[in-house]
């Protein structure tokens, strides 16, 4: 374990900023400081000091934007707003490795073919999951695994998915980890889901590749 990891979790111990962190992540864009001045209600010069703790930490990034959408001379100068920054934090005590497990496995795998195998046990896994949980709705369900879902902003029916929680997984084996992906999300809904409601590949950057959608085919 590295001492990122532990930095990181030091800067969400403080309740405020824990709070900014969340309201970052859930925006599922880039936020200025007096937007999360407002939202947490407190004083932009003290968001601004925790939203750089938090950069400081490596869980946030930055980058410069007119927030206002003006462009050309008079425009303003750019203001600096905030994104969850991509990297994935894992903190274990005394330290375990298990995504260099992982990487061994999926390794493993493709080396003798046994993607089918994966997929079925992906999706016993999701089934067990969905029974085990108290969630009480797919969407719920989905928040409380870390996928992040939220309504298709392009007015379709169903959900797409802010957050991989196989990240780093799915970057050094990207079919073989959306395949356990994809299985894992059709067990889920298949002990939970609705009358037509399935999970589909729809693969986009910063995202899932898997979309919840209703009524279409594969």
């Amino acid at each position: 374990m590295d001492d990122s990891s532990i930095d990181a979790a030091g800067a969400l111990a403080d309740p405020l900023r824990r709070g900014l962190y969340e309201y970052v992540v859930e925006s599922g864009g880039e936020v200025g400081r007096a937007e999360a001045a407002d939202a947490l209600g407190v004083q932009r010069t003290l968001a601004a000091h925790h939203l750089d703790r938090l950069v400081e930490a490596g869980l946030l990034e930055t980058a410069s934007k007119r927030l206002n959408g003006r462009e050309g001379p008079g425009a303003g100068r750019p203001a600096k707003v905030y994104r969850r920054a991509d990297r994935q934090v894992s903190l274990h005590l005394p330290p375990r490795d298990y995504e260099l497990a992982a990487h061994v496995l999926a390794e493993a795998v493709e080396r003798h073919g046994a993607e089918e195998a994966l997929h079925a046990a992906a999706r016993a896994e999701g089934l067990r999951i969905a029974r085990e949980s108290s969630a009480g709705s797919v969407e719920a369900l989905l928040r409380e695994r870390g996928y992040e879902p939220e309504a298709d902003p392009e007015g379709e029916d169903g959900l797409r998915l802010r957050n991989c929680p196989f990240h780093t997984l799915a970057r050094a084996f990207p079919p073989l980890a959306c395949g356990l992906n994809l299985e894992l999300l059709r067990g889920m809904l298949a002990e939970v889901g609705e009358d037509g409601e399935r999970a589909r590949m729809s693969p986009e950057p910063g995202r899932c590749c898997v979309t919840i959608s209703k009524n279409k085919k594969d």
